[in-house]
């Protein structure tokens, strides 16, 4: 009762209920809040900060950039969203936010397309070299067909196209990687497709902010070639997997490409299937057969292991506990 109470107290204020109206809406931080809404910084930080206190909001950190969004889990979760659905449709100051609200977005958009052109000539040289990608993508969606997926984690997620890719099959996903440039570019494709469902961080795949056995499902998209340390960073991921659960490696197979190591960043040219076995086997997975998309020069393969703790039809509901911080 006092947790329903706190929650309508907090949002028993019109700059507050017009805040929730906007976080419902996508991520945003306090610099965009205030040039929505036209109000300082301290003002709006302040409101902020009552509505997270009272679980109707949710903050996350994202180096020295905070995000807010409508809480998706705990006590007043459930009011945020039936406030949201009582606001008049109507309402002129609501309709000017969210005309401001278009804006700051498709500056957001403009900010993270512009560092996609810059960068755009690296990756097409490298898809190049492969297989075309819809191939790779048809052959990751088919490894997960046999499960309802709860709760999803693309380590490296890059552009979020992994996200995009299952965003129609999962509940709640989430996609992290360390850099600041590539999770605008995901944030504003996320945003574009209107997977509201679906949110970037920024974490370290070799230290992942999620409690043990918490995941549904974990996959790595042409990460670990890039890692001082794959068999690690898969680990990391092994651990947040859920009994049952599925995790898959997408990566090369071995080659003698040494420009991608000289002018693309990569520290391993491809990966073994005995390599990586041992790398499950380290893990505690269980790894399934492979499959192999044959490139001229470079040849995908995408290794599927799984959780063997439970069973491979995932629970309906959530576990608790998968935002948790790693302590």
């Amino acid at each position: 009762m006092e947790a329903l109470l706190n929650g309508l107290r907090a949002a028993g204020e019109t700059t507050r209920l017009r805040i929730l109206a906007l976080c419902a809406q996508g991520e945003l931080t306090v610099t965009e809040l205030t040039q929505i809404l036209g109000q300082s910084q301290p003002r709006v930080s302040r409101h902020l900060k009552l509505l997270c206190d009272a679980g109707l909001l949710e903050r996350l950190r994202e180096g020295t950039w905070a995000f807010y969004r409508l809480a998706e889990e705990g006590a007043c979760a459930e009011l945020g969203h039936t406030l949201i659905a009582l606001l008049p449709p109507d309402d002129a100051a609501l309709g000017q936010d969210l005309q401001r609200l278009q804006a700051v977005k498709r500056a957001r958009a403009d900010e993270a397309n512009a560092y996609f052109r810059a960068n755009a000539s690296c990756w097409n040289e490298i898809r190049s070299l492969h297989v075309p990608e819809a191939e790779v993508e048809a052959a990751l969606l088919a490894l997960f067909a046999d499960r309802t997926i709860d709760s999803f984690l693309d380590i490296g997620t890059g552009t979020g196209r992994v996200l995009e890719l299952f965003a129609d099959r999962i509940r709640r996903g989430i996609g992290v990687d360390l850099s600041h440039d590539m999770l605008a570019v995901a944030r504003a494709s996320l945003e574009d497709g209107g997977f509201r469902h679906c949110q970037v961080r920024h974490a370290d795949m070799y230290r992942l902010p999620f409690a043990d056995d918490s995941l549904d499902a974990v996959t790595f998209h042409q990460v670990l070639h890039f890692a001082d340390q794959p068999a690690a960073a898969l680990a990391e991921g092994a651990r947040v997997l859920a009994p049952g659960g599925r995790l898959a490696v997408v990566d090369f197979a071995p080659h003698g490409l040494e420009v991608l190591r000289d002018d693309h960043a990569h520290r391993r040219l491809g990966f073994s299937d005995a390599e990586v076995a041992e790398w499950f086997r380290a893990c505690g997975l269980e790894l399934d057969p492979s499959v192999s998309l044959e490139g001229q020069p470079l040849t995908v393969v995408i290794w599927p292991g799984r959780n063997p703790g439970g069973a491979s039809a995932l629970p309906a509901a959530p576990p608790a506990a998968w935002t948790e911080a790693r302590p």
